[in-house]
């Protein structure tokens, strides 16, 4: 089961999952995410996912943030990662996703990126 916490700053919805997003908890975190990327559109809100508390990232997970970036994207929505833990910032190296998200150090500096 993963956690979900949001809070709203400005027009960017802010979300800190907590824990791994792994084989079983990835279902879990798209379905959580799913009404909050309905509102990442033109027009709508733009989001940041915080980082700050996943320990642990596996290749389903990366596939669960794939489809998220893809559904942001065809809806013109603006979507960013901050604050990655070491381990999962050298995840995200390694399978080039710091390619597919902007990221950033921390939330104050996405907030920005994404405004």
């Amino acid at each position: 089961m993963i956690n979900l916490n949001s809070r709203i700053q400005g027009n960017v919805l802010i979300i800190a999952p907590q824990g791994r997003i792994d084989h079983s908890s990835a279902e879990d975190f798209s379905k959580a995410m799913a009404p909050h990327l309905a509102e990442c559109k033109s027009g709508g809100v733009a989001l940041v996912l915080d980082f700050e508390g996943i320990e642990y990232i596996s290749s389903v997970g990366l596939r669960a943030l794939m489809l998220a970036s893809r559904q942001a994207k065809a809806q013109n929505g603006r979507i960013a990662i901050a604050a990655l833990t070491p381990v999962v910032k050298e995840v995200f190296e390694i399978s080039r996703f710091n390619l597919v998200y902007k990221v950033f150090e921390n939330v104050e500096a996405a907030v920005a990126g994404v405004t």
